[in-house]
């Protein structure tokens, strides 16, 4: 029982420590969480901003697929063609000879 008036000045001390302790403890948490927030809106904004530019290039697609008349092989081969001619021509139009000017 006399040791019992040596742990009344240790415990006196212990709590304001415990305190401090704690409080830090605290603070610590909420950074963390406030860190974690930015991220997840720096995340949500990307995801955000992927999820317009996937939607804009469904929109895209949904058009070329539903506009009547459109014939996509067709309009590929005509860029294919047209890729061919420009690679392998001068630049003069069909119908006019090298040498010729257009009037």
């Amino acid at each position: 029982m006399e040791n019992i008036g040596v742990f009344i000045p240790i415990i006196a001390l212990m709590i304001p420590i415990v305190a401090i302790w704690t409080k830090h403890q605290q603070k610590l948490a909420e950074m963390n969480v406030q860190t974690t927030a930015q991220a997840t809106a720096e995340k949500a904004a990307q995801y955000a901003s992927q999820v317009h530019d996937l939607e804009d290039r469904v929109r895209v697609l949904e058009r070329i697929v539903t506009d009547k008349g459109y014939d996509v092989a067709t309009q590929i081969e005509a860029l294919r063609d047209q890729r061919n001619v420009e690679e392998h021509s001068s630049g003069v139009p069909l119908g006019i000879k090298q040498g010729e000017q257009a009037l």
